[in-house]
């Protein structure tokens, strides 16, 4: 795995006179992709490191801690997608009160020049940063050529006629449209986290779940999804899960929660990753345990024709 650096600390050595991507990158999408690829092109061509590297929490999280959960990837995943991708490693800045008050010019100057020793920069045409969003592209490119770092910006990957953003991927997993999230992520939206001991319902009616927690990810629309799997060893296996609060239960608990089909074993304290490749129903109470179970049975099949492209 990559190296995950701290911001507040000085590049190793090894990694000084790096090319760096710098944003977000929540989700890690299309448009991101493209500027993460400039950066990478471009640390190539000249023999230098490249650095991906993300803020955390994210800054709206810092300036509306209330705001509902919205995250599509853990700093677990952003680490594992920007190797992919192609970088040396991943840069995090601790989005704090420290950060929020840095001047566009201290930041440039102190922290990506003195500190980090960035030889360039690529962001986003849009990309904002320093005290007040005092800094943009044009002032990066400004400041930067003052102290030897040079500075590009990549344009806004279309789709549809529309730009690629987070904010379309949410819409559209808030709305159970997993394709077009899927096709605009690159990739399924994967929800990772440590299997939880539960009420164990499932497994007296013959449908065991491996029960994981939402935490600070966004909360796709409620419902039954087909889903995969990636088991810990890199197993990776079928199955449908129930996300939301489980109406048939009292008290409701909002959880996310996969069976998987020809699987058993133990998973309780593990890491999984479940990826929701379609959404099959909205949740639902039902009057028998019986009946709850027909729907369940139903559902898998389903799930199994849809993951199997029948």
């Amino acid at each position: 795995m990559i190296p995950r650096l701290d911001a507040s600390q000085p590049i190793p050595p090894s990694l000084a006179g790096a090319v760096i991507a710098l944003g977000n990158f929540d989700g890690f999408h299309l448009g991101h992709q493209a500027v993460a690829g400039e950066a990478i092109r471009w640390a190539r061509a000249e023999g230098r490191p490249a650095i991906v590297a993300t803020f955390d929490p994210h800054p709206v999280r810092h300036f509306a801690p209330d705001a509902p959960p919205f995250r599509l990837t853990t700093l677990d995943q952003r680490q594992e997608l920007f190797e992919a991708a192609g970088a040396d490693a991943m840069l995090v800045f601790a989005f704090n009160a420290a950060l929020a008050g840095t001047t566009a010019e201290d930041f440039v100057v102190k922290l990506l020049g003195e500190r980090l020793r960035v030889s360039g920069v690529v962001t986003g045409e849009d990309f904002t940063f320093g005290k007040g969003r005092g800094g943009n592209v044009p002032v990066l490119r400004e400041i930067g050529a003052a102290c030897g770092i040079a500075a590009r910006a990549v344009g806004p990957v279309m789709d549809g006629g529309e730009p690629v953003s987070s904010s379309r991927i949410r819409d559209a997993l808030q709305a159970g449209d997993c394709a077009t999230a899927t096709h605009l992520l690159t990739r399924p939206f994967a929800i990772r986290g440590h299997v939880q001991h539960g009420d164990k319902l499932g497994r007296t009616i013959g449908f065991p779940t491996a029960n994981l927690p939402l935490d600070n990810y966004l909360r796709p629309r409620y419902g039954v999804y087909a889903v995969s799997g990636v088991l810990p060893g890199g197993r990776v296996v079928h199955g449908a899960a129930n996300l939301g609060v489980r109406p048939q239960f009292d008290p409701p608990k909002e959880l996310l929660e996969p069976h998987f089909f020809d699987f058993s074993g133990d998973l309780y304290g593990q890491e999984i990753e479940v990826a929701l490749h379609h959404y099959l129903r909205p949740e639902a109470t039902f009057d028998s345990l019986e009946s709850l179970t027909a729907q369940i049975d139903a559902d898998c099949r389903q799930a199994k024709a849809l993951l199997e492209g029948r």
